[in-house]
């Protein structure tokens, strides 16, 4: 991803993004993470069958990677691991919540000007008056 993208303050939302997803992996539906202990909502990934069992067979969260269509287990490159505590699911059973505990010490693969994980994937926020972001973790 681009530091624009991921560190910039213009919003340019993807609203293709779930068309993409599901043209490359229609098998897919989308979890949330939630950290077990802050309540946060960390990240919006998704996962197929193969992701979910292996989530549930290791107790950590496994994603499904859509811009690389392949298992993403989530931390295996960083040590940021995502203990998998519970598994909800909604009404309609097409999405899931994943209540997580951080393994590692960040819960983002973006790092702030420390150079430390950032505490989630939403550290930045819309100002109104300006129609830019603003980077809460910078």
């Amino acid at each position: 991803m681009g530091q624009a993208l991921e560190e910039g303050n213009e919003l340019t939302l993807d609203f293709k993004k779930l068309a993409k997803a599901v043209a490359s992996s229609s098998d897919i539906i989308p979890v949330a993470g939630q950290d077990a202990d802050s309540r946060a909502v960390i990240l919006v990934a998704y996962v197929n069958e193969q992701a979910f069992q292996r989530s549930l067979d290791i107790r950590e969260a496994v994603f499904w990677s859509t811009s690389r269509n392949t298992l993403w287990h989530k931390g295996m490159e960083s040590g940021n691991t995502f203990e998998l505590l519970e598994v909800r699911v909604n009404c309609e059973q097409n999405s899931l919540l994943f209540i997580v505990r951080p393994k590692g010490g960040g819960m983002c693969h973006t790092r702030n000007q420390a150079g430390k994980a950032r505490h989630g994937c939403y550290y930045r926020r819309l100002d109104w008056a300006t129609g830019q972001l603003v980077n809460e973790e910078p």
